[in-house]
């Protein structure tokens, strides 16, 4: 795993009255999740392109592990790095295999480890290799395009991967099932991943660290969850919505407000969730379902029951900015 420090770096465009990045300094620890959030124009994307280097900044140092950036050869740093754009960015004429076996094989690799790897990869990204490997982009749907773009990413098996905006041209259920499978991914590999958003929801659901950007600067950096209570100032409570109580319960897991119980038998199995679920999915399922409280099962095992006044207070204890 890889770490990314930024030094004082800044970059100012050529006739631009402003910095589009002015003076971040900051660490991504090695195989944490760091989606960059902010609105548009406040230099999210800007930032990604300096790590591998599509832009230079005009003052300052980027390391990756310790290393001076601009001291690796341009080549081998992106070999480093996995790139996912908003459109996937595949080669039209190139087939799902042929995209995926592009870096593979400007690395060097044998024909057998490059094809074992493409298989390894399409089914690590839910995509049968053998339905979908000699399909060209045209022949694919966008969810689809862009697992195949995250295969394609991890096919050198990078040190870090840049997300510039993966899912946003996606409808809401499809963007909602890659939101998911990154997460699957993220859990299996550990990378270092930088992710830019313009969703809250998507960064609150996704990242372990959120480092919001407001004019080029960064305004704060943190947990979703002490971003949530503790915002900076008030264009990050405005930004995130600190008073929604609601979004506060997506990140308070279930085991967190569920009572234990120690006979398991005398709880029926209907309306089950899991410890690790969060309190917002169990007021879902409550709601929908009527029922008059979740059997928390973990492993198999009955471990607690959650029920309506419990989520409600939860939210009332959660510490929330006046």
């Amino acid at each position: 795993m890889t770490s990314i420090q930024f030094e004082e770096v800044s970059l100012k465009f050529p006739g631009a009255s402003y910095p589009a990045v002015s003076n971040i300094t900051c660490e991504i620890e090695a195989g944490q999740f760091v989606v960059i959030l902010g609105s548009s124009g406040c230099g999210k994307t800007t930032l990604l392109k300096m790590v591998n280097r599509l832009y230079e900044p005009t003052s300052g140092t980027i390391y990756l592990d310790g290393t001076n950036i601009r001291q690796i050869n341009l080549t081998t740093l992106r070999q480093q790095i996995g790139y996912v754009i908003q459109q996937s960015g595949l080669f039209p004429h190139m087939t799902v295999a042929e995209n995926i076996a592009v870096v593979p094989k400007l690395l060097g690799w044998s024909r057998v480890k490059y094809q074992s790897r493409i298989d390894e990869l399409l089914t690590l990204v839910d995509l049968s290799p053998q339905l979908y490997r000699n399909r060209y982009p045209a022949q694919l749907s966008g969810g689809q395009q862009q697992r195949v773009g995250v295969a394609r990413a991890l096919a050198g098996d990078p040190k870090v991967m840049l997300m510039d905006e993966p899912f946003g041209a996606i409808d809401a259920i499809t963007r909602q099932t890659l939101q998911t499978e990154i997460l699957r991914l993220q859990n299996q590999l550990k990378k270092t991943i930088l992710f830019v958003s313009h969703d809250v929801e998507e960064a609150l659901r996704l990242a372990d660290k959120i480092m919001i950007l407001n004019k080029g600067q960064i305004v704060q950096f943190d947990t979703p969850l002490n971003i949530l209570t503790r915002p900076a100032n008030a264009f990050v409570h405005e930004l995130i919505g600190a008073d929604d109580r609601v979004r506060h319960l997506s990140l308070l897991r279930v085991e967190m407000a569920m009572s234990r119980v120690f006979q398991e038998s005398q709880y029926q199995r209907e309306y089950a969730i899991a410890p690790q679920d969060n309190l917002r999915q169990a007021l879902s399922v409550l709601l929908g379902t009527g029922a008059e409280h979740l059997t928390v099962v973990d492993q198999g095992k009955v471990v607690g029951i959650l029920t309506l006044e419990h989520i409600c207070n939860s939210a009332i204890i959660a510490p929330i900015i006046p």
